[in-house]
């Protein structure tokens, strides 16, 4: 009998697992759409052969007495027609099962992952290969007009695109994603100088779809410090706004997508002197302020960011390697101008995702968490713990925001898809946004059932001259016995 591969979960990873609830089970969802309806028979053939490069995502979750731990596995995947809500749980407790799914409805081909196993980035490189193989099955007579003009000219892949997300590659140099890589380890658990790595280089403007990259930005004066302990210290007194609202009736997650130009919004961005991430932010925030009525005591607003750590520090895992960025404006104690409340978040926001910052914030995790007393706490107790930091940081928070960026696909492929999305189960509102096909899509998710500040976002585009299109998701009784056409 072949011995099974085993590794304990990455430091980001454990978190996912304490806190994960029925409202958020730390679940996420990519989604391509084609141009056509999508052959289950197809995908099928295309996810067995992505499934044989991708290790990790073999892997189940299995428990220990001390710590969660990935283990590799037999099972096979099988592609599922969309029959439940999106961000539908994954994980079972003891049930050795994969940690994804792959589904399809009419022309969408969307990959549901549970956090613990990788985030965003190494899901768009499953999805990316997987929507790579299913386009070259359902057009083999392109495949091979392609490869007969590549070899009339020259066929050796080029430099990487400046903003594409998705590193370019023929299927005989693409990686395999192993399950023991573990970038947080190779990064941070030991002393190392990454001056180099640290630099910009063409891989990593080509595997970093980070929520906000540096190239995003321009030069903006720095803010005050984080505390020691890497949380942002409020001035006494001063608390965050939280958002309420009504639990959708059986926990599932509402879902809004707004989709829109994405040159026009990166127009808008570029008039206020913002980077659209910061951009799209302040416009969260004023939406969330015109909702409520104002705020009331509470007018401090704080989101958090996710960053792609890969833009610093190369790496071809597709295990969890990102950080978090923590973001926030006060109203009526300046300017509310959504221009200015983005260039503060800006200002915020660069000084920490530099590699210093974010190396030196990493290294704590990691000696916390490698911490000889911590080590030899039985995981209940540890889970226990987790969760309670992770409650105290949801009380410093109002939203989260995700942006991936612009999608790049292979030249055989991106003809053939429009667009790409992200939703994500929430714990509060969050928007993720994706752009490819020059469209811009904003998937809002919630745990409530109120829309009022996606109704407040639209509209502030719309008054700015920007076309939106919406769709959203049907979580009440009334809204399921609705008939679709």
């Amino acid at each position: 009998m072949t011995r099974r591969v085993w590794v304990r979960l990455d430091n980001a990873s454990n978190i996912f697992l304490a806190a994960r609830t029925d409202a958020d089970p730390k679940v996420f969802r990519l989604s391509a759409e084609t141009d056509h309806d999508v052959d289950p028979h197809l995908l099928q053939e295309a996810l067995n052969a992505t499934y044989d490069r991708y290790p990790l995502y073999h892997a189940v979750l299995r428990r220990g007495v001390f710590w969660y731990y990935l283990q590799d596995s037999d099972l096979r995947p099988l592609v599922t027609a969309e029959v439940q809500h999106t961000c539908a749980p994954l994980y079972q407790v003891d049930r050795r099962t994969l940690l994804f799914r792959v589904i399809h409805h009419r022309r969408r081909i969307s990959l549901e992952v549970f956090h613990a196993l990788s985030d965003g980035t190494g899901a768009l490189w499953f999805l990316s290969d997987l929507v790579s193989a299913y386009i070259r099955l359902r057009h083999p007579e392109q495949n091979r007009a392609l490869d007969d003009s590549r070899r009339d000219t020259d066929s050796r892949p080029g430099p990487a695109r400046d903003g594409d997300t998705t590193p370019p590659h023929d299927d005989a140099t693409a990686p395999t994603h192993e399950l023991t890589v573990d970038s947080f380890a190779h990064y941070f658990r030991h002393r190392r100088q990454h001056e180099e790595q640290a630099a910009e280089s063409a891989f990593g403007r080509a595997a970093a779809p980070a929520a906000l990259t540096a190239r995003d930005t321009d030069p903006a004066p720095s803010s005050p410090a984080p505390s020691v302990s890497g949380r942002w210290r409020r001035p006494p007194g001063k608390k965050v706004h939280r958002v309420k609202g009504t639990r959708t009736p059986d926990n599932r997650t509402r879902a809004v997508e707004l989709t829109m130009p994405a040159q026009d919004v990166l127009a808008l961005a570029r008039a206020e002197g913002v980077a659209p991430t910061m951009y799209l932010t302040a416009l969260f925030f004023e939406s969330i302020r015109l909702s409520s009525g104002g705020l009331g005591r509470n007018r401090t607003l704080a989101a958090s960011v996710p960053v792609n750590l890969r833009q610093f520090f190369p790496s071809t895992s597709a295990r969890n390697f990102f950080a978090a960025i923590r973001v926030e404006h006060t109203y009526g104690e300046g300017d509310d101008d959504v221009g200015a409340v983005g260039r503060q978040l800006e200002a915020q926001f660069r000084p920490k995702a530099t590699p210093e910052a974010l190396e030196n914030k990493l290294r704590r995790f990691i000696r916390f968490e490698r911490s000889p007393v911590l080590r030899v706490v039985p995981r209940p107790l540890k889970d226990m713990i987790l969760r309670l930091v992770n409650a105290g940081n949801n009380r410093g928070l109002s939203v989260a925001i995700s942006n991936m960026g612009r999608v790049s696909l292979p030249e055989r492929v991106d003809a053939h898809v429009g667009r790409m999305l992200l939703h994500v189960s929430a714990a509060r509102p969050q928007f993720c946004a994706v752009s490819h096909a020059g469209l811009l899509t904003l998937s809002f998710s919630s745990p409530f059932i109120e829309t009022g500040h996606i109704k407040e976002f639209a509209r502030l585009l719309t008054t700015r001259g920007i076309g939106v299109t919406v769709a959203a998701a049907r979580v009440t009784e009334e809204e399921l016995t609705v008939v679709e056409p």
